[in-house]
């Protein structure tokens, strides 16, 4: 049996062909989307849990390595794993949210997959993480079905880092392919997001179409410009269809991100001066909220940068805001930062103004964010994607008949309103924003898996 994975940045899900239709299947209670999150006691148990709890061994000498020093380091800690200590999707972040300072969380490590400068160790820790939320999906996916599932065919973006070229979408391919075998699927084959979205659309075509498919996930911002329609249907080589592809790294994630910085930092010191007059170092209040980022999230919460830290605190004019800063550091707070602006930008897209809080230990936060201060803060990567979508058409050399917009942040009117100022008089017609992808990805596996 095969599956359509849609391994997202935000979200993951699977479906199913059924009677013809692809079927999402629940895999977090009765929801069909669980988030992209894991929590667990310790960095180290994730590969630990792997081993001990679901017989998956390392597959290198770099993987036994890591298993050594994770159970090393739990024994040292008198971590005793239970297979319940490792949580994902939606639990995860309740977890998290719960007490930041006693877990370990990460969210979204498909954003680190393409990552440059990677060490063979930190490829090998990703690809467990990969593995473990893999091995829990299809878990969840065979308890749904009553059935094995040998096969999956799971989406790609068309770049995984903007800034590593083919290199980093080889190393992101290898890291999901040996995660996914590890996990227990033996064909694992790849399509990109876009063209499975389109290929999802394609289905509820009566004629013969120039398509333009704009899947903004979490992640990344995609783009493939594709001849649709009943002519091309079920056929297995669409080579000659896909007229252009575009995508990189920037997604519903920077949106938030980027509203974080520009709204929600300065209440930790960002914007402040020093005793002497000078402005504060913006790295300090970017890295804790890059959470797509390796580098940043690890100067941030290093040793060497909590002296850092401190010393800033004693240099600046408002030293109240920077030990707010220093409380980021010490609970962990940069993904809750973060998830405040992703609720403060879904709220702006239905209101004029929203009032975001964020609790401290001794303190509740809180600021009025304005509809037009996000439209400014998000300009850099809504610019971006807007960019992409140009890139794409110019390389086609073809108006498209309709653009097909998904993904989390296709919901967004101030995106679709750029769109629609760069291809005016070109339809925009939506899909399911987190499920289209998926039902693609299951339309071509029973093309495929034949």
């Amino acid at each position: 049996m095969f599956i359509g994975f849609d391994y997202g940045t935000s979200n993951c899900s699977v479906a199913i062909m059924k009677e013809g239709k692809p079927t999402l299947l629940p895999l977090e209670g009765e929801n069909v989307y669980i988030p992209s999150t894991l929590c667990a006691p310790t960095r180290e148990s994730v590969s630990e849990h792997l081993f001990r709890h679901l017989n998956i061994k390392p597959t290198n000498s770099i993987g036994e390595q890591l298993l050594r020093k994770s159970i090393a380091f739990n024994r040292d800690e008198d971590i005793e794993l239970v297979p319940e200590d490792i949580v994902f999707g939606q639990a995860a972040l309740s977890l998290y949210l719960k007490d930041p300072r006693d877990v370990y969380y990460v969210k979204s490590p498909k954003s680190f997959l393409g990552a440059s400068g990677l060490h063979e160790i930190q490829i090998s820790f990703f690809e467990d993480l990969v593995c473990a939320m893999m091995a829990n999906i299809k878990q969840q996916a065979e308890q749904s079905t009553q059935e094995t599932i040998t096969d999956a065919m799971i989406g790609k973006p068309i770049n995984f880092n903007g800034l590593g070229g083919e290199a980093a979408n080889k190393q992101a391919e290898r890291i999901l392919i040996n995660a996914a075998k590890r996990a227990g699927f033996k064909q694992v084959l790849f399509e990109f997001e876009p063209v499975a979205a389109g290929l999802e659309y394609e289905s509820t075509l009566t004629k013969d179409q120039t398509v333009l498919v704009v899947d903004i996930g979490g992640g990344t911002t995609d783009c493939s410009l594709i001849q649709m329609g009943p002519s091309y249907r079920g056929k297995t080589d669409r080579a000659s269809t896909l007229l252009a592809h575009s995508g990189q790294r920037v997604g519903g994630n920077d949106l938030d991100i980027y509203l974080a910085f520009k709204q929600l930092m300065p209440l930790f010191g960002m914007t402040g001066l020093t005793s002497s007059g000078i402005k504060l170092p913006l790295k300090q209040f970017w890295d804790p909220i890059a959470i797509n980022n390796v580098e940043a999230q690890k100067d941030f919460y290093s040793q060497q940068n909590l002296a850092a830290l401190n010393q800033l605190r004693r240099d600046a004019q408002e030293p109240e805001k920077i030990k707010r800063l220093i409380e980021v550091y010490n609970e962990t707070l940069g993904y809750g930062i973060v998830r405040k602006a992703e609720e403060a930008k879904m709220a702006l897209s239905d209101c004029h103004t929203y009032l975001a809080s964020i609790a401290l230990l001794s303190e509740t936060l809180e600021t009025n964010i304005t509809r037009q201060q996000m439209v400014e803060a998000i300009g850099s990567p809504k610019d971006k994607m807007i960019d992409l979508v140009n890139d794409a058409v110019q390389q086609g050399g073809v108006v498209p008949d309709v653009v097909f917009m998904t993904g989390g942040s296709a919901r967004s009117p101030i995106l679709c309103q750029a769109i629609e100022q760069q291809l005016p008089n070109v339809p925009i017609v939506k899909g399911n924003d987190f499920g289209s992808v998926t039902a693609g990805l299951a339309r071509w596996g029973e093309v495929c898996f034949k």
